[in-house]
Parts: structure tokens; sequence; C-alpha cells
């Protein structure tokens, strides 16, 4: 009798331990939802704060919109250009290409070694620090007579501080964005490269009219406040708690998770989710210092996602976008238009508009089938661009006089690339770019990355007159090329990351998972993410990460 009491009585204590343990897992649910399930309304003071950060994408879009107005100014083309022998003004293919081209160079090597600054003083030092560097490389331009090297140098420094806004400004949005929102406000970086390149095509096309220097100097003095507004932002903003929990700034972390959450520091839910970061910094940490080497030999796969990242980034300029964005004014004269300045700004507004559907998409269809979708439809694009430009388009011969009915097919056309561009690859990169890696290489990585689509800007952006003067539109064929092959490329080797954290992303790169049936992946409990580290609340790592 007492054998079958204590059975009872044992099983009465089973089953009273699973009622805690289930009213435990219901608690911390309801923590994780306070934070994640929000009113939206709740969720624009971060908001804001994003775009504040994403305004560093204005700067570079600004500087696209303008150098190809500046190009085709007379006030500009008789103080840097050359002089034929019959006395005609004209700017040499040499000349052109570094003008527009070693402004990449100079952002490559900004992504490559000043975004440390993000690393050393934190995301909001380096902004701002990158924003002092901006404001030089704009006087040595406005500064410029006649020295066509001058406004190169100049641009070369400007583009220092574009490179390391291009790293930090993504990072920083994915470092402060709750999760279900993180794709949407990194494309708010997209969204804002859009907008500078508009108003960039605005403002030539306004100063065109002029007849002195103020055609071009009034667009490169803008700048100045587009920095300070940018240093202002920075002031307010709270600093990435992941940086600070991963320099033992704990406290610091609290308070900046509350301003971006909305919360009291002493809220319970947001101690869940700093022990979260906490778990994942120190699982990184325990990993190893973050060397050049560990990029080839770090775990999770770190060499993969390396490679990964640098090869998105440079497919995204061979899909060839800024053959349209730098010579866009240049192109629209080859097809007879009379104001292709005009031209230029109705791309700028469907890129801006189309900057939109991409933020909807990339977290609607995810970022895979955005990227997908995008190299399918631009392909196309490009095809029928190119048979149009090398088959129909000119009379007699390539150069010459053309036919208008198959100039505006090609300008509908690439009204039609722009549109597939900016609503998938555009800012799609970027969302991959910004959640692809750990925290410990996440700078290195993304600036080795963004070097990646910069070296390749440069080429393209200097040699395109070459190609163009050669081949003329058959140079669309090789971009149509590039798509083909970032077709297999997306499908074989990008993992679909909507909707994970930061950590989450780090433990899929574990598993044997295939890119291809990534969507599918469910991610283990917080509770196991949290052990598999050895890190639980204040207790002490117990097991290394690898």
């Amino acid at each position: 009798m007492s054998s079958t009491n204590s059975t009872e009585n044992h099983a009465v204590e089973e089953k009273y331990e699973d009622q805690q343990q289930q009213q435990q897992q219901q608690q911390q649910q309801q923590q994780k939802d306070a934070l994640a399930n929000k009113p939206l309304k709740e969720y624009i003071g971060i908001s804001i704060m994003c775009v504040l950060i994403a305004f560093g994408g204005f700067v570079f879009g600004f500087d696209t919109g303008t150098i190809s107005g500046f190009i085709n100014m007379p006030d500009f083309l008789q103080r840097f250009g050359g002089t034929r022998a019959d006395g005609t003004l004209y700017f040499s293919n040499v000349r052109t290409g570094l003008l527009i081209g070693l402004f990449n160079v100079g952002c490559a090597l900004g992504a490559l070694f000043l975004s440390k600054m993000g690393d050393m003083y934190g995301r909001r030092v380096g902004i701002m620090g990158a924003m002092i560097i901006y404001i030089v490389g704009i006087i040595v331009q406005i500064a410029s007579q006649h020295a066509w090297y001058q406004v190169m140098i100049g641009r070369i420094i400007t583009g220092l501080a574009v490179g390391t806004l291009s790293v930090l400004c993504p990072l920083f949005i994915s470092e402060v964005s709750p999760k279900h929102l993180r794709g949407t406000l990194v494309c708010c970086f997209q969204l804002m490269i859009t907008l500078g390149i508009f108003l960039g095509y605005c403002t030539t096309y306004g100063t065109k009219t002029y007849s002195d220097s103020r055609q071009w100097r009034i667009p490169l003095g803008l700048c100045f406040a587009w920095a300070l507004c940018l240093v202002a932002g920075m002031l307010r903003m709270p600093e990435s708690p992941r940086y600070l929990i991963g320099n033992d700034r704990i406290d610091d972390a609290r308070i900046s998770l509350a301003r971006t959450n909305k919360v009291s520091p002493e809220d319970p839910a947001l101690y869940r989710e700093l022990q979260l970061l906490q778990a994942g910094v120190e699982r990184e940490r325990l990993a190893g210092s973050a060397s050049w080497k560990s990029l080839i030999t770090g775990k999770p796969r770190i060499f993969e996602r390396v490679f990964v990242g640098a090869m998105l980034q440079s497919l995204q300029q061979l899909t060839g976008d800024n053959y349209f964005f730098y010579y866009s004014t240049t192109i629209f004269k080859s097809v007879g238009l009379n104001d292709s300045f005009q031209t230029s700004i109705i791309i700028g507004v469907i890129n801006f508009a189309s900057t939109f559907v991409g933020i909807y998409a990339i977290e609607k269809l995810g970022r895979r089938h955005c990227l997908l979708i995008g190299s399918v439809a631009m392909s196309i694009c490009f095809l029928i661009y190119s048979l149009i430009g090398t088959q129909h388009l000119y009379i007699d011969q390539p150069g010459g006089p053309s036919r208008k009915p198959d100039g505006n097919a090609m300008i509908f056309i690439t009204a039609l690339y722009v549109f597939f561009f900016a609503s998938t690859w555009a800012g799609g990169v970027y969302s991959i770019m910004s959640e692809l890696y750990p925290l410990k290489v996440r700078s290195k990585a993304m600036g080795i990355a963004s070097a990646c689509n910069w070296l390749w800007g440069f080429l393209i952006s200097f040699f395109t007159s070459f190609i163009t003067d050669a081949i003329h539109f058959y140079y669309g064929f090789v971009f149509m090329g590039c798509l083909v092959f970032s077709i297999f490329f997306v499908y074989f080797m990008v993992y679909e990351t909507k909707g994970l954290t930061l950590e989450e992303i780090d433990e899929l790169y574990s598993t044997k998972v295939v890119p291809w049936k990534s969507a599918g992946w469910v991610p283990p409990s917080e509770e196991e993410m949290a052990t598999s580290t050895g890190y639980a609340g204040d207790a002490k790592p117990t097991e290394e990460h690898v």
C-alpha cells in the first residue's frame, strides 16, 4: 500500500514539475513577445534612428547622381577637360574614367581599413570620423580651379569616407534593429542611396542653367549640409548594444537596448534579450580573437561566408547598375535625346520609388527569392536592351543617326531594369551583408565584401567608356552573362536568413542544411541557444563553441 502511495506521490511531483516548466516556458515566451510583438507605433523611435544611420547612403547616392551631370557641364569641361587639335574641348576616356572611377578606389580602401574605427571607437564615432574625412574631400574639390587631378584627389578622399559608411551604416542598423524588422530597416540604407541619386540628378538639372562654376560648385557645397545632418543624427544615437557587450559595458548595453525598444532598463523582457546577446558575444569570444587569419580558419564556416559576401557584392556591381547610373546622361544622348538630364531624373524617380517595393519584398519573399527573381528579370532586360542597341538603333553605323522609336524602347527597358534592380539586388545584398557574419569578424568581413563591390565599381566606371567606344551596346551582353551566373550562385550558395536573429544565423551555418532548403530550417529554442555556449545569466561559460 505504501509502495502505491509512493508511486502516486512521485507521479504528482512529476506532473507538478512539468506544469512549472511549462509555465516558465510560457513566461519566457511572453517576455520574448513583449519585445517582438509590440504595436508598430512602438517601433517609430527605432525606425527613425535607423533612417538617420541610413542617411550615410544618401551621401553616396548624391555623389553618384551628380558626377554624371558634372562631366556634361560646360564650365566643368572648360576647366578640367582637354583640348583637341581643332580647339574643341573634351574629356578623354582616361580622364573620364579616373574622375569617376578613382572614387571607388577610395571607397574600397575606406571599407577595408578605415571601417576599423567602428570596432575601435564604436559605430557612432566611426561614422562621425568618416564625415570629417568626407568634408576634407569636398573642400579639396570645391577649391579646384583648373587642375583636374585636384578634383580626382578630392574624390578619392571622399571615397574613403563613403567606403567607411558602406560598412558601418548597414552594420550599425543590423545591430540595433529588431530581427523581424531588420531586413526592412537595413534596406533603408539602399532607399537613401536612391534618394541621393534622385536629388543629385535634380540638383545638376537645376544648376546646369548657370554659365559659371556654380553649375558644379553648388551641388558640391550641398554636401556640407548632408555631412552635418549625419553627424547631428549620430550625436543623439545610442551605441550598438552588441558592440557595448563586446567591450564589457553591460550597463551601457542595457540602457541602449532600453532606448531602442522604448522600455524600462529593468524590464524582464529586456533582461532576457540582454542575456541572449551576452551568450552570443561570449560564444564568439571563446572562439578566439578576430585576426585576418580567422576569416579563413574561423568557425562556423567563416571562410565560406566571407566568400559568399564578396561574391554577392561583386555581382551587385556586375548586374550593370552603375553602367546606367554613372553614364546615364551620356547613354541617353547616344540614343538621340536632346535633354538627357530630364531622362536621368525620371530614372532617378523610378529607382527611388522601386526601393519601397524592395523593402516590402525582402521581408515578404525572403532574401533568396528576391535575388533570384531580380537576376532572371534583369538578364532578360539586358538581352532585349542589347539586341535593340546592336541590331536596330543606328540607321547606318554605330555612333551615327539613330531611330527614335528604338531609342525610346531602350529607355523604357532601362527604366524596367532599374525597377527590378532597385526592388531586388539593391537592398537585398545589403540585408544579407548585415546578417551574414558573427560579431567578432563582422567589420573585417563586411570590409572585404564592400571592397570587392567598390573595386568592381572602379573597373566598370573606368573601362566602360573604352569598351562602349569599341563594342557599343554589345557591352550589355557581358552584364547579361554575369546575371545568368548570379542565378546559379544564389541558388546553390546563399542561405535564407529572413526572420532569424544574428545568433540564429550563426547556428544555421553550424548545421548541414543546404542553401536551397534553408528557408524551412527551424532554429533551436532560446534556452538551447544560451546553454549551448555555457552562458546563462551570470554563470561563467563552461563549453567552447566551435
